[in-house]
């Protein structure tokens, strides 16, 4: 394990609100699933600049993966999730099928989007490299960090640009649309 994994580990640990989500989430039985973008790398953010836990966290994105691409089978998903939280962690878990986000990417963002298999390849496809914090649970239910906890980081994507504060290129996918190009990272 990296020293950047170290530090992840330790500031996850750190973060009781999102502690709880990853807990609660991983006794779902969920396929394939990460936590991952804003509360993630909040909470590397709040650590590097000595704010408090939970400090700016407006939502816990969770990401799963099932071939089942049907919205029913997605809003059944969210359901039991949001089933298994009270307020207000029930309406701050936004859950997302990473197998049917190119149904409807195209539609909302104005670019095509390759179909995904599986929840850890979506991260070489988000922009900005900020967002590419994850924790979560893999396919094959081996872990990065700790063993017995399950937990995994994909370091691949993530370890680097937030806790040295140093920026660099995003993933594979570049936005094509005037707005959201002037917003990369150079």
């Amino acid at each position: 394990m990296s020293d950047l994994e170290d530090r992840l580990k330790t500031i996850v640990r750190a973060d009781p609100g999102l502690m709880q989500v990853m807990t609660t989430v991983r006794g779902l039985g969920l396929n394939d699933w990460r936590i991952f973008s804003g509360a993630v790398y909040q909470s590397v953010w709040n650590a590097v600049t000595g704010r408090a836990a939970g400090y700016g966290i407006k939502d816990y994105d969770l990401g799963y993966f099932d071939p089942d691409t049907s919205w029913d089978a997605e809003d059944a998903v969210i359901r039991k999730v949001a089933g298994a939280f009270e307020p207000p962690l029930r309406e701050m878990v936004e859950v997302r099928n990473q197998a049917r986000v190119h149904l409807w990417f195209e539609g909302r963002f104005g670019e095509p989007y390759e179909a995904l298999t599986g929840t850890d390849e979506a991260l070489g496809r988000f922009v900005a490299p900020a967002l590419r914090w994850v924790c979560g649970w893999s396919r094959t239910g081996r872990s990065a960090w700790p063993r017995r906890s399950g937990w995994r980081t994909c370091s691949r994507w993530c370890c680097g640009p937030i806790p040295t504060g140093r920026r660099r290129r995003g993933g594979r996918r570049r936005s094509t649309t005037p707005a959201r190009a002037g917003r990369r990272f150079a």
